[in-house]
């Protein structure tokens, strides 16, 4: 079965980034590298997935004292695939989850598609 990957880096915005990759992935998975809160989100989205989830992990002992869960389910502002238009192609939204998408920090992100069975 093949299928098609490829991998790339945006600057967090604070706001929802579409990222053109020629192709609606069916598995995105993102990291946020310098996160100044030293969370450094990790997120993940499949096709079986809503959009705008995704499941969220930070680096935090999860021992109850912050508001903070070390791994969640999150239902808005995560990835969804994007159609693309005339100026950008086909790919994916990074949403505007503060942990992930913090202006000025760099976002690490894979996307994979089956391309054929």
């Amino acid at each position: 079965m093949a299928a098609e990957f490829k991998r790339g880096a945006v600057e967090g915005t604070g706001s929802a980034i579409n990222v053109s990759i020629g192709f609606q992935p069916d598995y995105v998975k993102c990291f946020n590298i310098d996160d100044a809160g030293d969370l450094h989100a990790v997120a993940e989205w499949t096709t079986d997935m809503a959009d705008a989830s995704m499941f969220k992990g930070l680096k935090i002992a999860d021992d109850g004292t912050t508001s903070n869960l070390s791994n969640t389910y999150v239902a808005s502002d995560g990835i969804t695939p994007y159609a693309g238009d005339d100026t950008n192609g086909e790919g994916f939204t990074i949403g505007a989850d503060g942990d992930l998408n913090a202006s000025g920090e760099t976002i690490v992100w894979i996307a994979m598609r089956d391309a054929g069975g």
